[in-house]
């Protein structure tokens, strides 16, 4: 039974039968990255008063140019889920290769890999927008006792066993899932507890906002053109209200409560969509369909979707079921 207001410790226990293989390692990791988060959170919230704004004069994997506190939060994650020695795996926007963890006494033992976007929507920092971190769960497939190998990460989203986003914004708030629902914590920091703030997260039923960065629209397909235009037409519950943020898990955090649509689809100058994957589409859309949303790549479930590189992208269309539905319906007669 969820009970508002206790901690995440509590809730954790509390469901731990829920985990899937209950064998407390997943209950270890989740508790790894919220204190990885406090931490981020920490750095984040003084990014005005120290030297942590800016570009880190480096680029990332993507070619996009790396923030420093995108390398602060890469290296705070990675370094918290290496020294508990709870995973076997991690693979980061962030690096070009998955890291391999041994394991105490070198065993390679341990049962799961972690995806993450350790911190998405940085380019905001230096404005003072709200960013966040994005993670994925998968259990490994390869056998135990050996090194994780890229098989361990190339895994369809509809095998994540948990995933879940930490935004920090004017609260810091972690929400996650393990496919039993979606509940949101939110950071007290004067005493450094996660309390249950909102449980059962759901979409609304109807959704009223679009979030597209509709400066690109002369580079969008028809089906998307088409769609944004119908979101425009005063008609019946329409014109929707244009929201976009920047940050995936901003947009997503708000429309989920309010109901809403993110799309991120493919453009003339990215043919195959700008998001990851690995690392956004597959933990955001596992989080939308446990709260009743949905999450498509214009054609098909995104989590059905067959990786074949760490890095890949996809197009995106992710929130309130009925919305995503209904630019499916776009897509289906524009397919080109």
């Amino acid at each position: 039974m969820v009970k508002k207001n206790q901690t995440l410790g509590e809730f954790i226990i509390e469901n731990q039968a829920e985990f899937p293989f209950s064998s407390g390692e997943l209950s270890r990791l989740i508790n790894s990255i919220r204190l990885a988060a406090k931490v981020v959170n920490h750095e984040v919230n003084k990014a005005g008063l120290v030297d942590i704004t800016g570009a880190a004069g480096e680029t990332n994997v993507q070619g996009e140019d790396q923030q420093k506190l995108d390398v602060y939060a890469n290296e705070k994650f990675i370094q918290t889920l290496t020294n508990r020695e709870i995973v076997c795996g991690i693979a980061s926007e962030e690096s070009e290769d998955f890291i391999t963890i041994s394991g105490q006494n070198n065993d390679h033992k341990n049962k799961y890999v972690v995806l993450m976007d350790p911190l998405d929507g940085s380019s905001n920092i230096n404005v003072n927008v709200s960013v966040g971190t994005i993670f994925s769960i998968y259990r490994r497939i390869s056998p135990i006792g050996t090194p994780v190998q890229m098989e361990d990460f190339l895994q369809p989203g509809n095998k994540q066993v948990a995933a879940g986003y930490i935004v920090y914004g004017t609260s810091t708030m972690l929400v996650y899932t393990t496919g039993h629902g979606v509940n949101g914590f939110t950071l007290n920091p004067a005493l450094g507890s996660w309390y249950l703030s909102h449980p059962d997260m759901k979409f609304p039923e109807k959704g009223s906002i679009y979030s597209v960065n509709e400066g690109n629209y002369v580079h969008f397909p028809k089906g998307v053109k088409n769609y944004i235009k119908y979101c425009q037409e005063e008609k019946e519950d329409r014109p929707y209200t244009s929201r976009y943020i920047g940050s995936l898990v901003s947009d997503f955090h708000r429309n989920m409560i309010k109901g809403g649509i993110y799309f991120y689809p493919t453009t003339s100058h990215a043919p195959q969509g700008k998001l990851r994957l690995l690392y956004e589409c597959n933990p955001m859309a596992f989080i939308a369909e446990q709260a009743g949303g949905k999450a498509s790549n214009g054609f098909s479930r995104v989590m059905d979707v067959e990786p074949t590189e760490l890095h890949q992208r996809v197009p995106f269309f992710c929130g309130n079921k009925e919305m995503v539905e209904k630019v499916e319906e776009f897509m289906a007669k524009n397919p080109e």
